[in-house]
């Protein structure tokens, strides 16, 4: 009776990796540009500011998309 050799193997394909990787990266950048908006006086409140349009939708729907990103990278399928 010859042993089995049992090959080990990582969840996901190397491409599954690299996509996971880059949704990472774009939900960082849009994380960072969440950021900001403070100001050096604390009895100073700029509206302007804090609430723009790149903190209230650009970064939201970066995240989103970083986060779909990584989905898919988790539900495609290999090729090995």
């Amino acid at each position: 009776m010859a042993k089995e050799v049992k090959k080990t193997s990582f969840a996901f394909g190397k491409e599954n990796y690299r996509i996971l990787i880059v949704g990472v990266v774009i939900v960082v950048i849009g994380y960072m540009l969440m950021v900001g908006g403070g100001s050096d006086d604390p009895t100073k409140f700029d509206a302007n500011e804090i609430f723009s349009t790149r903190r209230i939708t650009l970064a939201p729907i970066v995240i989103l998309a970083g986060f779909c990103v990584v989905l898919f990278g988790i539900m495609k399928k290999s090729k090995e």
